[in-house]
């Protein structure tokens, strides 16, 4: 079974199995995973996190301190730059995750009244490399289909986002889809996109060679206490028909070129029939003039 589907899969036997004691996190390493605390802050609360018993997260109810890593422990740059403080809410967020970020998570609510607390054990799954930062590789001929598959049933409250060379080209949220909202993904692929919303997967129909280059799909996938942000990548490589040549719009330029040359082709032979017809005029008036009277 692919790591992906694997990812999904330990996800939502856990988010089954919620009970008393911590919150069971399971990822593979080097997606990202974000730790809900289902507040949002105000001046009454203060939100610390710890790894290990050690304080890696900060933020004041009144913002006037907030701290990650190394700014809440001098010296100790355990996470290098990884962690996301949400200032609304004051979730915490790991990316890049390795395996050495397995271990126990406290979650520290304090207000003025009670304090609460929440824990989250994550288990970090090492994948190799390779398999990291694997791209798939797909090869097409120019004007057929290709779909990019993401490998995964989704869920309702899961979320999807698809990128093509990193500009976003098509998403689903809940049961929203929207597909180029711009007007430049629009002009690009020309309602050529369709997208599946029981499994995200991405279909290119009718393709070019302008169609080559990298794909992205962002997922999302939600629990009700943390959220899991998984990537895969495919690189799209159209080839031209053979006999073809040259791409659609190569062929409408030299098209257009080709109407100008005939153009400019027609209006000199007009201006040329039109200057002999001209000029044989003007030497039967001379011949005329010779004639005897």
């Amino acid at each position: 079974m692919k790591l992906f589907n694997v990812l999904l899969v330990v996800l939502v036997v856990l988010d089954g199995a919620s009970g008393v004691g911590p919150d069971e996190v399971s990822v593979m390493e080097g997606d990202s995973v974000n730790l809900h605390t289902g507040v949002q802050t105000n001046q009454q609360e203060d939100i610390k996190w710890y790894f290990n018993s050690v304080r890696i997260a900060q933020i004041s109810g009144d913002f006037s301190f907030i701290c990650t890593d190394v700014q809440c422990n001098k010296g100790t740059e355990r996470f290098r730059d990884r962690l996301k403080l949400d200032h609304q809410t004051g979730s915490l967020t790991i990316t890049h995750t390795t395996t050495e970020d397995s271990g126990l998570y406290k979650l520290k609510i304090l207000r003025s009244s009670s304090d609460s607390e929440k824990i989250f054990n994550i288990t970090v799954i090492g994948v190799s490399a390779a398999e990291r930062d694997e791209v798939k590789r797909k090869s097409v001929m120019e004007g057929e289909s290709d779909t990019l598959d993401s490998g995964v049933m989704k869920n309702t409250t899961d979320s999807m986002a698809w990128y093509f060379n990193d500009v976003l080209i098509a998403e689903i949220t809940g049961d929203q889809s929207q597909i180029c909202a711009d007007d430049q993904c629009k002009e690009r692929f020309r309602d050529r996109l369709k997208l599946d919303h029981q499994t995200g997967a991405l279909t290119i129909t009718h393709t070019t060679t302008e169609d080559s280059g990298e794909y992205k799909l962002q997922m999302i996938i939600n629990s009700n206490s943390f959220s899991i942000t998984t990537v895969k990548r495919f690189s799209v490589s159209v080839t031209a028909v053979p006999g073809s040549g040259l791409s659609a719009r190569a062929v409408a330029g030299i098209v257009v070129v080709v109407l100008l040359v005939f153009a400019a082709g027609a209006a000199a032979g007009i201006y040329y029939h039109r200057h002999r017809s001209h000029a044989a005029v003007s030497q039967n008036d001379v011949d005329l003039g010779k004639l005897p009277s």
